[in-house]
């Protein structure tokens, strides 16, 4: 009898675990992003998410609160715990992306860029030969997502 290949799940859930997100497809890239903006959502002095299609994704019981501070851009959180779920961009249509520190396995996914290095904390200093833009990858994000 022939097997068939499952695909991996991707989950993950907030500190509290009030919140979980499932996607039966891996994310179609994972990105350093060091501008202001995601340092503040995270609190960390550089962010990492993943892209995923908007469809592929589900979050339970809900996607938290969501919070727009910029024009354009959308946030969650839980709103128990705080954590950051999950971003949306205007200049990214049908994409969402997860912040990799809430996935049940961050490790499976490694970075593939860094966006906004030109807002990079002097001294932060992360070893890689990962192409790195002085400002936005939309083009790069949404050529991927294709």
């Amino acid at each position: 009898m022939k097997k068939e290949k499952l695909e991996q799940t991707v989950s993950g859930g907030c500190y509290c675990g009030a919140i979980r997100f499932r996607s039966a497809k891996a994310p179609f890239t994972v990105s350093y992003c060091h501008c202001v903006d995601c340092r503040r959502a995270t609190g960390a002095p550089v962010a990492v998410f993943a892209a995923f299609k908007d469809e592929d994704l589900t979050f339970s019981p809900n996607e938290g609160k969501q919070v727009t501070v910029n024009t354009g851009a959308s946030r969650s959180f839980c709103p128990d715990c705080g954590s950051p779920l999950a971003s949306r961009f205007d200049y990214l249509p049908g994409q969402t992306y997860v912040a990799i520190g809430i996935f049940d396995h961050p490790e499976a996914f490694a970075p593939k860029l860094h966006s906004y290095d030109s807002q990079r904390i002097d001294w932060l200093h992360i070893d890689d030969d990962l192409e790195r833009l002085a400002t936005t990858s939309r083009d790069k994000l949404n050529e991927s997502s294709e």
